[in-house]
Parts: structure tokens; C-alpha cells; sequence
């Protein structure tokens, strides 16, 4: 007779079993604030420590997606050294090219505004954060790419005071988000912006993610 898998779920227990109410408190705070209609786009980054970073930026600033244009040379892999597990709390959706990105998210509504040093960006500080906006960071050779400017809704800067001429791409990530929640916090408030459903299942999906050695207590969901 096969013996039988001794997991949480055969013993009756679910996730929401398993973690302490201070945990859930901080998962309900956390979904509070998370935001779906804003969000970033990486165009064809080289460095994974980059793109690692932006994941980490975007995370902590409550975001719940982001967007990876692969470049062909280097794909997208995680930078555990630099992410500290926060990719497991976002949505990071990867496209082979700039198109299928952009359909997605202007099917679902959203405006693409694209990072540009060009003469006539809008300074970022000027901008209105409202709606759904998808945000175009370029490659840190080239920028933005000629087909993603030339998509895009409009285009915006990092005001430059100094002699160099531009930012890291993790720190123009940074700088600009940091406007971009500060001006919704003041004209919006500070909740974030899901549906019950997706706060729901951000909530199951968060619940079980905070659950040590959940591969073997919840092997259901193995690979989250």
C-alpha cells in the first residue's frame, strides 16, 4: 500500500493556518497600497543588476508589475544578491519584443509615457500621474528605443542640474517613481488601486508565499 503524503492539505490545513495574524495584518497593508495603474516598462536592459534593482524599486514602491522587453542578447534572469526575494511579489511579465508589449497594455488602457533626453520631454515634476500610465526606461546604451518614442503618448526627463548627462537606469527608475507616488498620494490619497477580486487573490497568493517550506506542506503549489 503507497503511504500517504503527510502535506498540510491532507491534514485539513490551509496557508492562512500556518501564518501569524501580525503577518497578515502586513500582508492586508501591504495590498492596500498596491497599485496596478502604474507601471514600468524595461526596454531591452543589458544588465540583469539593472533590471534587479528596478524590480526592487518598483516592489517597494507598491507597484504590482512590471514590464521586460528582452533584449536578445540577455535575457531576463533574476539577481538574488540584489532583489532579496522580491520578485515573488510582483508580476513581472517578459516580451520578446516592443510590439507584443505594447499591445497588451494598451489594450488594457493604459498610456505609455517614454524616458527621453530629447529636447521637449516634459520635465517629470510637471507630470500628471493619473490613470493608467506604463513608464519606458530605455537600454543603458541607446535609451528608449526609436520604435517605443515613437509609440509612446508622450515623452519625459529627469531634469539634469550637474555636468553629467544622464542617470543610472536603476536611479532614473527610482527619481521618477518617487514623484510619481508622491503626486498620487497627494491628489489621489494613499490606497492603492486593485479590484476586490485581485486584492483577494493577491491575498491568497501573498499568504501562501509567506509560508516556509510551503513546496512540501503545499505541493499544489509548487513553483510559486
Amino acid at each position: 500500500m503507497a503511504k500517504r503524503e503527510d502535506t498540510a492539505a491532507a491534514r485539513g490545513l490551509t496557508p492562512h493556518d500556518l501564518v501569524l495574524d501580525a503577518r497578515k495584518e502586513r500582508i492586508a497593508q501591504v495590498i492596500s497600497r498596491r497599485t496596478r495603474s502604474l507601471v514600468v516598462v524595461l526596454d531591452q536592459l543589458l544588465d540583469s543588476f539593472n533590471m534587479g534593482a528596478v524590480a526592487r524599486t518598483c516592489e517597494g514602491l507598491g507597484l504590482q508589475e512590471l514590464h521586460v522587453i528582452e533584449h536578445p542578447e540577455q535575457p531576463y534572469r533574476r539577481h538574488p544578491g540584489v532583489t532579496k526575494g522580491c520578485e515573488k511579489w510582483l508580476d513581472i511579465h517578459r516580451w520578446p519584443d516592443f510590439e507584443s508589449c505594447r499591445a497588451n497594455l494598451v489594450g488594457r488602457g493604459y498610456k505609455l509615457w517614454a524616458s527621453d533626453l530629447a529636447e521637449g520631454a516634459l520635465p517629470v515634476g510637471e507630470m500628471r500621474f493619473e490613470g493608467k500610465m506604463a513608464l519606458i526606461f530605455g537600454n543603458e546604451r541607446r535609451g528608449v528605443s526609436a520604435e517605443a518614442l515613437a509609440a509612446a503618448d508622450g515623452r519625459f526627463c529627469i531634469p539634469m542640474r550637474g555636468f553629467v548627462q544622464s542617470f543610472n537606469i536603476s536611479v532614473a527608475v527610482s527619481a521618477t517613481l518617487s514623484q510619481a507616488i508622491a503626486w498620487r498620494e497627494r491628489h489621489l490619497g494613499p490606497e492603492g488601486d486593485l479590484t476586490p477580486e485581485d486584492a483577494q487573490e493577491l491575498t491568497e497568493r501573498f499568504t501562501r508565499l509567506s509560508v516556509k517550506q510551503r513546496d512540501k506542506l503545499f505541493p499544489q503549489f509548487e513553483g510559486e
